[in-house]
């Protein structure tokens, strides 16, 4: 009977702990949700941002919407073309950026290079990620002019800035015993990183790939208004000529595009990495 007659008094207390920790995170989140409020302004009122001059915006912001229906769809077919330039370089960024990123991947690894040569090649990889596209592409303006060629360069840097950083991390994940395995029987440099390395990061090389390319088509339509050519400079052409009918429909056709580009993308990676069909 007195071990039957503790059990409702352990659960009650129980009850009690559980209330008492309920308050305590509502009391830590009121807390944090004030300290945001209160940072909130004090940011808001360092960059003189006007609330009323937001409110009345989002007035103008609604009645210029409406001037952007309907799309010219006669149009259409007229951005094809730029459309396919659009994703076409995405895609040789994509496949640039995967070549170039194995050789940096493999010097950065501090299981394969030496260090001094890791050391500089994640200085590198650090450097190409911390310029984002849009500063790339501005200075290769400057060497190459306007065009597609500065945008096909600023995506491939771009990518191998990102593609290397994650293989690096992953080639320096292997498994120590795998690599002297295959040093122990008398395999040189060169041979262990192809019949060690290679095969345990390609899968992840092809995935990231598929992903950066993802990436790429959404950087690349911004690289293309500001001078990269494709579906963003008919996008970035028709807002300064105020043709916003065709512009809500180059708008359109590069929602279209990345979401193509996301299903392709997610259809093969999930084949690459074995989890079948989404």
């Amino acid at each position: 009977m007195g071990a039957l007659s503790s059990v409702p008094f352990r659960q009650e207390s129980s009850f009690r702990d559980w209330k008492r920790n309920l308050a305590a995170q509502r009391w830590k989140h009121a807390a944090a949700a004030l300290l945001l409020a209160v940072l909130t302004a004090i940011a808001c009122w360092r960059c003189n941002v006007d609330l009323r001059s937001f409110v009345t915006g989002i007035g103008k912001g609604l009645s210029l919407l409406q001037m952007f229906f309907p799309p010219d769809w006669s149009g259409l077919l007229g951005m094809m073309q730029p459309l396919a330039v659009t994703a076409v370089m995405a895609l040789i960024a994509t496949i640039l950026g995967m070549c170039l990123s194995l050789p940096c991947a493999l010097a950065a690894s501090s299981n394969i290079a030496p260090p001094f040569l890791r050391l500089m090649m994640r200085s590198f990889i650090a450097l190409e990620r911390g310029l984002p596209e849009i500063v790339q592409m501005l200075l290769l303006i400057a060497v190459f002019g306007l065009g597609a060629v500065p945008g096909l360069a600023a995506l491939s840097f771009s990518s191998i800035g990102m593609l290397a950083k994650l293989l690096a991390d992953g080639i320096e994940e292997i498994e120590p015993q795998m690599l002297e395995a295959v040093e122990g029987t008398g395999a040189t440099r060169s041979q262990v990183i192809r019949y060690a390395v290679i095969p345990q990061i390609l899968p992840s090389l092809l995935a990231n790939g598929l992903f950066r390319f993802e990436v790429n088509v959404r950087a690349g339509v911004i690289l293309g208004a500001i001078g990269a050519g494709g579906i963003g400079y008919i996008m970035s052409t028709s807002m300064n000529s105020m043709d916003y009918p065709k512009a809500c429909m180059a708008t359109l056709l590069t929602l279209a595009l990345v979401f193509a580009s996301e299903r392709v993308s997610d259809f093969f990676r999930a084949r690459i990495l074995g989890e079948g069909a989404l």
